[in-house]
C-alpha cells in the first residue's frame, strides 16, 4: 500500500520523532475520551491500544496510547518502547518494569493484564516479527544505544 509506505518513510524521519510524542499522544488520549473508546486514531494506520499503568515513581495512573502487535492466536498484545527512535526509555516502559499488572483498552474494552520484558531468544524472535509488522523499528533501533524494550502484555484473571 502506498499510503502506508508513506507514513513509514515520514515516522522514520528524525523530524517526525521531535514532533510526533508530543502530537500524537495528546490527539489519541482526546479522540478516545471523546468516542468512549470507539476510536483511537494512530489505531487507523497501526492496531492501538490505551495502556493505563502506575506510574513508577509517582504511583498515580498513568494514561498511555500506543502502537501495539496483536497476538491474536495467544490472545496477547506486544508492546514496542521505540519511543520514536529517540535516546531515552519511554516513561511507560518504567512504569511496567515497576508495576506489571496494567490495563489496556482493546477496541473499546477494558482489559487487565500482565506485562513482561522480552528477553534473550525470545525477545530476537519477537523483534524480527516487530520488523515486518513496521520496518521503521529498525530505523529506530539504528539510531539509539538502548535495546527497545519489548512487552508481552497477557490477560490477568479477576
Amino acid at each position: 500500500m502506498i499510503g502506508v509506505r508513506i507514513v513509514q518513510k515520514v515516522s522514520s524521519t528524525r523530524g517526525f520523532a521531535k514532533v510526533a510524542p508530543h502530537v500524537i499522544p495528546a490527539l489519541d488520549r482526546a479522540v478516545h475520551r471523546v468516542t468512549r473508546g470507539r476510536v483511537l486514531l494512530s489505531a487507523q494506520l497501526l492496531p492501538g491500544v490505551i495502556l493505563t499503568s502506575t506510574g513508577a515513581r509517582s504511583g498515580l495512573p498513568r494514561r498511555t496510547p500506543l502502537a501495539c502487535m496483536p497476538e491474536p492466536e495467544k490472545g496477547t498484545w506486544l508492546l514496542i518502547g521505540s519511543n520514536f527512535g529517540r535516546t531515552g526509555h519511554p516513561a511507560w516502559t518504567a512504569n511496567l518494569l515497576a508495576h506489571p499488572d496494567a490495563e489496556i483498552n482493546w477496541k473499546g474494552a477494558d482489559i487487565a493484564v500482565t506485562a513482561h520484558l522480552l528477553e534473550g531468544e525470545e525477545r530476537a524472535a519477537v523483534w524480527k516479527a516487530a520488523l515486518a509488522f513496521w520496518p521503521p523499528y529498525a530505523t529506530y533501533q539504528a539510531r539509539v544505544e538502548r535495546e527497545i524494550r519489548l512487552f508481552r502484555v497477557v490477560r490477568r484473571e479477576s
